[in-house]
């Protein structure tokens, strides 16, 4: 039986950091399934699901990921999981919500906290802070993906959002 896993790693970004995380996998024979990563300010994150059908592997990854720290400064975790869940499987079609304003705490909590109200899933998550040419201010920039479910459309949930939009002042966008 093929158990599954997910590793998130991370550390001082460098070249070889992925392969340094992904040969742990591939040495001990697991699979790789699914993977995000990115660059955090000068740290590479990365996020692994991968399956193994050998019953001892977390206890292998646990040895190989403290070695990791010691002789790589990766700081690696690894986290078993249960039965696949319908959340991660639905059919259901996908809209994008667009952010775009100055930058400012409460941006990602009261755009997520909408979307969990209102029983929306975030799929995907990315933001970034760019600093104007012109002006020099800080932009916030953030593309979430969500599944439309319950009846919700991308002009129900922007109409949704415009409270949220006008207490940040910043512009939200939903697009399918």
């Amino acid at each position: 039986m093929q158990n599954r896993y997910i590793m998130t790693a991370f550390g001082k970004d460098r070249p070889g950091i992925v392969a340094d995380v992904t040969s742990v996998l591939y040495e001990t024979g697991c699979n790789l399934e699914d993977t995000t990563m990115s660059m955090l300010s000068d740290e590479f994150t990365i996020n692994l699901l991968f399956s193994s059908s050998d019953e001892k592997i977390e206890a292998k990854l646990l040895d190989r990921c403290a070695e990791m720290e010691k002789t790589k400064s990766i700081s690696a975790f690894i986290r078993p999981l249960k039965e696949r869940s319908a959340v991660g499987q639905s059919n259901a079609a996908i809209a994008t919500i667009r952010v775009e304003g100055l930058d400012q705490a409460g941006i990602v909590y009261k755009i997520s906290q909408y979307l969990a109200d209102n029983s929306l899933n975030i799929i995907d998550l990315k933001s970034i802070v760019k600093t104007t040419p012109e002006s020099g201010t800080s932009l916030y920039l953030m593309d979430i993906h969500i599944h439309l479910t319950g009846g919700a459309t991308p002009e129900s949930i922007e109409e949704g959002l415009d409270d949220v939009a006008e207490e940040l002042n910043v512009e939200i966008t939903v697009t399918r």
